[in-house]
């Protein structure tokens, strides 16, 4: 179960460089002039500070592997990680559909982020 939350950590830093792609690949630096001050200001706002809450993912999954498998706060986070993940998949289907290949892959690898953290606990 350890190997799981570590693969977790690894996931969520995936996700970091993905988050600080973001710029390039959604031409951001063009796109986003098209919003107002404070909407193009919120987007970014927003997605770094995603980035955040990935590090601080990666850094429990990584560093505290241990308390997350053996204390009942330690418990709580990976819950509440998978319980995050597993929002974004939903969130997946209501915002972007399932219409197109690359939707279904997202929603699949951000539900896979669900069960990485809930197997770990539901096995203890």
């Amino acid at each position: 179960m350890e190997l799981l939350i570590k693969i977790g950590g690894i996931y969520n830093i995936i996700l970091i460089i993905f988050h600080l792609l973001f710029w390039r690949i959604f031409n951001w630096p063009e796109d986003l002039q098209k919003l107002t001050f404070l909407n193009r200001a919120i987007m970014q706002v927003l997605n770094i500070s995603l980035m955040f809450v990935f590090a601080i993912f990666s850094y429990l999954s990584l560093v505290h592997t241990n308390e997350l498998l053996s204390t009942s706060l330690g418990h709580s986070l990976p819950i509440l990680m998978s319980l995050f993940w597993l929002a974004r998949s939903i969130q997946q289907i209501i915002f972007f559909k399932l219409h197109h290949r690359a939707s279904v892959a997202f929603f699949v690898f951000f539900f896979i982020g669900s069960i990485i953290y809930a197997v770990p606990i539901l096995n203890y």
